[in-house]
């Protein structure tokens, strides 16, 4: 049986799928671009997740399935934004209502969910250096698959792509490379390379016209030389008239460009790469959002969506404020009283609030692409000049950037001030992107000041007083998403008592400190008296204060949504062995030794006891140990 009875769709449930594509006619190819479309805004309005990059990779999906075996070939979508398609034809449509849920299917790439995913994705840049990795490896194993590399114009802004391509072009490599080029990233794109794109203009009828020459000479006595001589008077002539391609100039054969809505064009190029046994890039040329009106319009808005009514194209669960929005605000306001208050941030102006600085001071507002290296780098060029840069990152980006960290910032003792966005638990998009290391590789580089805000009013002071500083980095990390229950402003000091308490002693910063007052109510109602200290500078020494209320109450909990290792917890045990502090016990609530899942940020918090009833279960539980123990 191809179809199933009844089916809404008339091609998508086909049990042969994989199979029938390779043999469907232009007419059928393009139903059933439209019916994925379908799929994947009654989906994806339901679950959120990755919008308008996968409405506009459909047809580039369906092309690469119909000329690639997924199951053998290795397919490698950089970041995995656009990677919904290539889920459904490998056969998990029926897993996408759980699509980015705790326990669901990952909205990127991901092995250990099926063969068909080559490996891991999420963050951008990386499919060259991958692609490259596995072509090595086939030619060494003798073994015969085609390695194609899916990357977008957004992530080509990445340096990491580069170092690839040099190697790439250098390695004679068959390695089969697609630039999914719609001008887009998440914002508009940037940069020189953007520019380049825009250049160049290659007709696929042109390039199978000019295969077929060399194909005809190879045939015949001295053919070989007559098509090189041409082909080197007709190279020499197109570089005195047009502009060179970056990538010929690399020793990559540049292909296209080609509609990317254009299922027989791009099926034709990818043939034809795949005889050319040599590094090959096809241009790709894309809509973002395509087939969906609004997301057309305003690709940016419907590139990462939270549920939305699919007529309407609005939001079912409006953000309002956030701590990306206030600190965007709270940058404005300081940029109208100090000149030299710039902005740096790695493709991400809107994520981090920035949109609304770059519109009011343009000249004071770098975008500087994928590139995290690069803008913290740039951070400290423009410190060491007098400016007081705040670059602007999320949390699972910056670790890319540490080198650059210790080697161009902490070593010169350089007044940068890095606004971590997405710090901590960060929801469906799972263990690629949440910000759970920070804490720990930022309290290794010496001389670097770490602030953590409970609150929108504790950001506002803090960033403030990082900007009126001019000694040594400063970083402050904040969640993604809202404020909690606890507003008041206590961020004077490095640490501060919310609640007093003789039993024992809640430890705990940023929103989290909200969990633990909560459960601090939970367990005074028990009869048991629990302090709450809310940590606000955590590369600061524990102070006497909080050691002498652990030295009286003997029983310690420390809460964080950060890995274990490198965490406060772990700090404040190795300093109470230092000083030869003894307790009853000291439990760390944290992600302990793995990667946080993808979930709702509460569930997630659950899963770990990183909630009030978790942190209230956890102290009882080590209460009723130490009483039978």
């Amino acid at each position: 049986m191809t179809n199933k009875q009844n089916s809404r769709y008339r091609y998508l449930e086909r049990e042969d799928l994989r199979e029938w594509l390779k043999e469907a006619n232009t007419e059928e190819l393009a139903e059933l671009c439209t019916e994925i479309r379908r799929f994947l805004l009654e989906n994806v309005s339901r679950t959120g997740g990755h919008l308008a990059s996968n409405l506009g990779a459909v047809e580039l999906t369906v092309a690469l399935h119909r000329c690639f075996d997924s199951a053998t070939d290795r397919l490698i979508f950089d970041v995995g934004h656009q990677c919904y398609t290539h889920k459904i034809l490998s056969g998990r449509k029926d897993q996408f209502s759980q699509l980015r849920q705790l326990g669901g299917i990952s909205g990127f790439l991901k092995p250990s969910e099926s063969k068909h995913d080559a490996c891991i994705t999420g963050h951008a840049s990386n499919s060259v250096s991958v692609g490259l990795g596995m072509a090595h490896a086939r030619t060494l194993r003798k073994q015969q698959y085609h390695v194609v590399s899916i990357i977008g114009d957004g992530a080509l802004t990445g340096g990491m792509a580069y170092e690839a391509l040099n190697s790439v072009g250098a390695s004679k490599e068959p390695l089969i490379l697609v630039l999914n080029d719609n001008n887009m990233s998440i914002d508009k794109n940037v940069g020189a390379m953007n520019l380049h794109l825009n250049r160049l203009r290659t007709r696929p009828q042109y390039l199978r016209m000019k295969q077929n020459i060399h194909e005809a000479f190879s045939r015949i006595p001295g053919g070989d030389s007559a098509a090189d001589f041409i082909s080197r008077s007709k190279n020499a002539a197109k570089r005195m008239i047009l502009p060179t391609s970056l990538f010929e100039q690399m020793g990559i054969m540049y292909l296209g460009p080609v509609d990317g809505h254009d299922i027989s064009a791009m099926t034709e190029l990818f043939q034809i790469a795949k005889e050319l046994h040599r590094p090959v890039l096809i241009h790709v040329m894309t809509q973002k959002g395509k087939g969906y009106t609004y997301s057309e319009r305003h690709p940016d808005v419907y590139h990462g969506v939270s549920k939305f009514d699919v007529d309407e194209g609005v939001s079912l669960n409006p953000s309002g404020e956030s701590f990306s929005a206030v600190f965007g605000r709270e940058m404005i306001r300081l940029g109208a009283r100090n000149p030299k208050l710039c902005a740096i941030t790695a493709a991400m102006p809107s994520g981090t609030g920035l949109s609304g600085f770059a519109k009011k001071y343009p000249k004071r507002f770098f975008d500087v692409g994928i590139a995290e290296e690069h803008a913290v780098t740039m951070t400290a060029g423009m410190a060491k000049q007098g400016l007081r840069p705040v670059c602007a990152l999320y949390s699972t980006f910056l670790q890319r950037a540490y080198d650059q960290l210790i080697h161009d910032v902490a070593l010169d003792h350089l007044p940068c001030i890095f606004a971590i966005d997405r710090a901590g638990i960060v929801g469906a998009d799972g263990p690629t992107h949440n910000g759970v290391f920070d804490v720990g590789f930022l309290r290794q580089i010496p001389g670097i000041q770490i602030l953590a805000p409970s609150n929108y009013a504790e950001l506002r002071t803090m960033l403030s007083h990082a900007v009126a500083q001019v000694s040594g980095p400063i970083a402050i990390r904040y969640p993604r998403g809202k404020e909690g229950a606890f507003t008041a402003d206590q961020s004077q000091n490095t640490g501060v008592f919310l609640t007093e308490g003789s039993d024992v002693v809640l430890i705990g910063y940023g929103v989290l400190i909200n969990a633990l007052l909560e459960a601090q109510e939970q367990l005074e109602r028990q009869g048991i008296h629990a302090a709450v200290y809310k940590i606000n500078d955590l590369s600061a020494p524990f102070s006497a204060e909080l050691l002498q209320a652990i030295a009286d109450c003997s029983r310690v909990l420390v809460a964080e949504d950060v890995v274990e290792n490198g965490s406060i917890g772990q700090a404040l045990a190795a300093q109470l062995v230092k000083g030869g502090l003894s307790v009853k016990w000291l439990a760390m609530l944290n992600c302990g030794d793995s990667f946080a899942p993808q979930g709702t940020v509460s569930q997630v918090y659950a899963a770990y006891q990183l909630n009030a009833t978790g942190i209230t279960d956890r102290c009882l539980e080590e209460i009723k140990r130490e009483k039978t123990s």
